[in-house]
């Protein structure tokens, strides 16, 4: 086996179970916090989830106040006013809950409370965080990103909405409070998107030139979780069981990809959901990725061929056959969970192309594809995806 020498470290302390954010209050404690921001979005508001966080704060004697502006893709200008609103309060810590929007906005202004230089815009890109941020509790909603356990806070530039992306090591949540009850409101069409995020997190993170046995080992088990409980979830949001799995493969996934990175697909995602196109993120991944795994095959015919076992395929046949099955496993369960099955759509344009290409192609994670491509190649890919079944 390659790659034996290698460092495996998650920071984040992990909390997981039905009930468990009934923990949050002795957490925040335990990190010193006395008053919190809860970043989320409106929707978590209505939808009564921060009722059960208050009331656990209330009863610990921890004050809060809740920013609930977090739109989808959110602006660096929305995280600027939640930042001011921080210190305006006097919060020593923040929780947030909800999806990745969320998640990642409560990252971001909890660097930017305690880096006040310049705008949010001066630390986009890696390491560029100066000073410790406030601690950050992150609770996930849905099972998709994995926020709640990576460095990067991914927003939008409200100059040209593009998306940017802000990475440090200090930006990983000190805990993460996984409830499995906490996801069971997503409706299907989240439930759909959010489960494609974590199968692209995982297939592309088993994929690279720089997995690891332990990597492997977490992305794999992810892969299995949700071929076996992704369907169930969307047919019936109330079966905890499945929820429970969906989130478990979800913290898997991150746990993988947070050393390895990912892969085409999430490189496409990302101007997928910039300028004027702004597919959610889980979307943009279901539609490019059996046209990835294609186009990656013959940089990985063996772990392809893993995948497609893991996900309920019988072997069979030459190694490339067996890998092939992967796009067929990948293509029903889209088709089985109800999403889009191509570009055309959702609206996405050919004209759109090359500068989506052109954008995919600064992405960081196509330095460990397991396939070396260019931006014709990737212009190839969406094409595929754009005329899809």
């Amino acid at each position: 086996m390659k790659n034996l020498n290698f460092i495996f470290s998650i920071p984040t302390l992990i909390i997981f179970g039905c009930g468990c954010i009934k923990e949050i209050g002795k957490k925040i404690k335990e990190l010193g916090g006395s008053k919190v921001i809860i970043v989320t979005d409106k929707g978590i508001v209505s939808s009564g989830l921060v009722e059960d966080v208050k009331t656990v704060l209330s009863n610990e004697c921890i004050g809060f106040t809740i920013f609930d502006e977090v739109e989808p893709n959110p602006l660096d200008t929305t995280v600027e006013r939640g930042a001011d609103i921080a210190i305006r309060e006097g919060c020593d810590a923040v929780i947030g809950i909800g999806g990745g929007s969320s998640m990642d906005s409560a990252k971001a202004i909890a660097m930017r409370v305690t880096n006040r230089e310049g705008t949010i815009l001066d630390y986009v890109g890696i390491n560029k965080v100066k000073n410790i941020p406030l601690p950050i509790i992150a609770v996930p909603t849905t099972s998709g990103t994995a926020s709640e356990l990576t460095i990067f806070s991914v927003l939008t530039d409200s100059r040209d909405m593009t998306k940017i992306s802000i990475g440090s090591d200090l930006l990983t949540p000190k805990v993460a409070i996984c409830d499995p009850v906490l996801t069971s409101s997503m409706p299907p069409s989240v439930t759909a998107m959010t489960g494609m995020d974590a199968l692209t997190h995982a297939i592309e993170s088993y994929v690279t030139t720089v997995a690891t046995p332990v990597t492997k080992a977490l992305a794999l088990e992810s892969i299995k979780l949700i071929a076996n409980n992704l369907r169930k979830a969307v047919a019936r949001g109330e079966d905890i069981q499945a929820r429970e799995n969906m989130l478990l493969a979800s913290l898997l996934a991150g746990m993988s990809f947070r050393h390895t990175r990912l892969g085409i697909a999430h490189a496409l995602a990302m101007p997928l959901g910039s300028w004027d196109i702004r597919l959610p993120h889980g979307l943009a991944n279901a539609l490019v990725l059996p046209y990835v795994i294609e186009f990656n095959l013959p940089g990985n015919l063996e772990s392809y061929a893993e995948i497609a076992v893991a996900m309920g395929e019988l072997p069979g046949g030459t190694l490339r056959e067996t890998a092939l099955k992967s796009v067929k496993a990948v293509k029903e369960l889209i088709r089985d969970i109800g999403l889009p099955k191509n570009l055309k759509s959702v609206g996405v344009r050919r004209e759109d192309f090359d500068r989506i290409a052109e954008e995919a192609m600064k992405s960081g994670n196509l330095a460990v594809n397991p396939r070396v491509c260019k931006k014709e190649d990737l212009i190839s890919i969406l094409e595929a995806s754009y005329e899809g079944e």
